[in-house]
Formats: structure tokens, C-alpha cells, sequence
């Protein structure tokens, strides 16, 4: 596009303008996700420091992050399990997940060289009239499977699919967005089970994607002043 001598060049101010405004509006946007990852930081932090709570009936979501007592007695043979192939520390094996007060719990890891299952357990009567078992769990929340996922094979799960695990069980679906991470055994008299929780990990990369759209922004508009200074020196079109 051409202009008169001397004049700005319209085309490039254009082109500069929408782009400087894009690259601010970017920067300003992952300022604010820096805020809400920081903020839900803290909240997870604080839900994990709090002290357990009992597990209600009550219908819906859990604080995400937080730490339940569950008083349901996995050993009772009324609490079927679903199986869910994973890997932990490198070896191969399943988790091996269960329900609680109309929860899904991940009741922790079992090796593939382990063929016994706890629901092979004989149960013990005298357990019977003592007091019910209490374990603590973790809430996380359970992402949806990608469209990808494979199949349910032999009754084993191959991904964290929680809507099917849940039908499974018999776990109402506004429950099954979360799974309830077992912390302790909820069968000391089975070994090989070995409970645990997926690391509150978070990536806070938004001060570093924010200060790379502003300092891309400051190059646009040192750029576009040279362009000017240097038509000022020769007004050539």
C-alpha cells in the first residue's frame, strides 16, 4: 500500500495495531489465569492440611483435594471391585477400585505377579461385632477419557473412564466425576495392596507465557517506532 511522502504508513500502523492488541489482550488473559492457579493452589493446599472429615450421604461434588474418613467396611463381601490396569513404579499391575456411600474409591495398587485378590480374603466373623473399619481417603477429580480410549476387556478397565466404572458399581452419575483415593489399607490382612494418592502436582507456567506475550508486545512497538524514525530520516515511499 503506498502513501504520500511524509505520512504514516497506514497499512503497517494497521497491521501493528490489531497485532499489538492481541498480544496484550493474550498477556493480560494468562495474568489471570496466573491469579486463579494461584488462588486454587492455595485452596488445595488448604483442603490438604485440614483434618479428615467423616463421609456423608450427601448427593455431589466434594472440595476437590480434601481428606475423608470412610467407615465402610471394604472385608464385608458387599462391595464388589473393579479392576483398572495401571503402573506404579514402573511395574505393571491394577488398581482395584470399590464404592463407598455412593462414591467411587480408589482402594490403591496391586502388582500383575499378584494373582490373589483381597475379595479372595475369608472373612472373619469375629470382625463382625467389633467396631467397622475406618480409612482415610483423598478427593481428586477424574477427568473425562479421551475419545481414543480402549475398550473394557475381560472386565478389566484400560483407562480411568469414572461414568462407566461408576455404572459399573452401581454409583449415581453425579458422583462419578471424583474418585476418593484410599490412604491406608482397607485390607491390613492383604499386603500386596498398596494404597496411595496421584501427587497434587500443578503447573503454574502462566507468569512466564504472560511476561512472553508483553515483552512479544513491546517488541511489536519498538519495531513499529523504528519504522517511523527511520521514515522520518528518509520519507522515501
Amino acid at each position: 500500500m503506498t502513501t504520500e511522502r511524509g505520512g504514516l504508513p497506514w497499512g503497517l500502523t494497521i497491521v501493528c495495531a490489531l497485532a499489538l492488541v492481541l498480544l496484550i489482550g493474550l498477556g493480560t488473559w494468562q495474568t489471570q489465569r496466573l491469579a486463579w492457579k494461584q488462588e486454587l493452589i492455595a485452596a488445595a493446599d488448604a483442603a490438604a492440611g485440614a483434618p479428615p472429615t467423616p463421609l456423608t450421604d450427601a448427593p455431589g461434588p466434594l472440595p476437590a483435594f480434601r481428606q475423608v474418613i470412610l467407615d465402610c467396611d471394604f472385608q464385608d463381601g458387599g462391595h464388589p471391585l473393579v479392576e483398572l490396569q495401571s503402573i506404579l513404579d514402573g511395574r505393571p499391575g491394577v488398581r482395584l477400585i470399590s464404592r463407598c456411600r455412593d462414591r467411587l474409591v480408589d482402594l490403591g495398587f496391586v502388582d500383575e505377579a499378584t494373582v490373589d485378590r483381597p475379595g479372595q480374603i475369608e472373612f472373619r466373623p469375629e470382625r463382625a461385632a467389633g467396631a467397622r473399619p475406618r480409612i482415610v481417603a483423598v478427593v481428586r477429580e477424574a477427568p473425562a477419557p479421551g475419545p481414543f480410549a480402549p475398550p473394557v476387556r475381560d472386565g478389566r478397565f484400560y483407562v480411568r473412564d469414572n461414568a462407566a466404572i461408576a455404572e459399573v458399581l452401581g454409583v449415581p452419575a453425579a458422583n462419578a466425576g471424583q474418585t476418593l483415593y484410599a490412604t491406608e489399607s482397607a485390607f491390613p490382612d492383604f499386603p500386596a495392596l498398596r494404597p496411595s494418592a496421584p501427587p497434587a502436582a500443578f503447573s503454574n507456567n502462566h507468569l512466564g507465557y504472560a511476561l512472553t506475550w508483553f515483552g512479544l508486545a513491546i517488541a511489536l512497538a519498538g519495531f513499529y517506532v523504528a519504522v517511523l524514525r527511520r521514515r522520518a530520516k528518509d520519507p522515501r515511499p
